[in-house]
């Protein structure tokens, strides 16, 4: 099977809401990482007793550079978002058994709050009284309060 090439695709779109606030480190660079996870649900309808149930999926989500500092300033548990970004492997050292840990989560491109931040309008400046469905495209030069995008709906 060789000379076979493959259409390689790493594409990823979730909605979800968040289980816990999000949490910001700087790495030795200075670059800023946001992780937090989402909540995604699938309903679905039980053959046995034709009930409907629903099935939770916790996902991974990292953020970079000035866009997870923005996640930090406007997320919170159970906020509204829509992320889009790539699937990414990663292994570490457990602390607690001291063996090789392989990690699957989401490096965002795109975070979309799908809601009005906590505070919205209290301080009255721009960045966060805007209303909601605020994107933040990752790695995105932005100037100070400039906006990113509106949403038509």
């Amino acid at each position: 099977m060789t000379g076979i090439r493959l259409f390689e695709q790493n594409q990823v779109f979730l909605a979800g809401r968040l289980t816990r606030d999000p949490e910001v480190f700087v790495t030795s660079q200075g670059i800023s990482k946001c992780a937090f996870s989402i909540a995604v649900n699938q309903n679905y309808k039980d053959r046995s007793s034709g009930e409907w149930k629903s099935l939770a999926s916790y996902i991974p989500i990292v953020v970079w550079r000035e866009a997870a500092q923005r996640c930090k300033e406007k997320l919170r548990k159970g906020s509204p978002v829509h992320i889009e970004g790539r699937l990414r492997s990663r292994e570490f050292e457990d602390k607690k058994t001291g063996g090789r840990r392989t990690v699957l989560e989401v490096e965002a491109r795109r975070v979309q709050f799908l809601a009005a931040g906590e505070g919205a309008g209290e301080t009255g400046d721009a960045p966060s009284s805007r209303a909601s469905g605020e994107a933040i495209p990752v790695g995105a030069e932005t100037a100070s309060g400039a906006e990113i995008e509106d949403v038509p709906f």
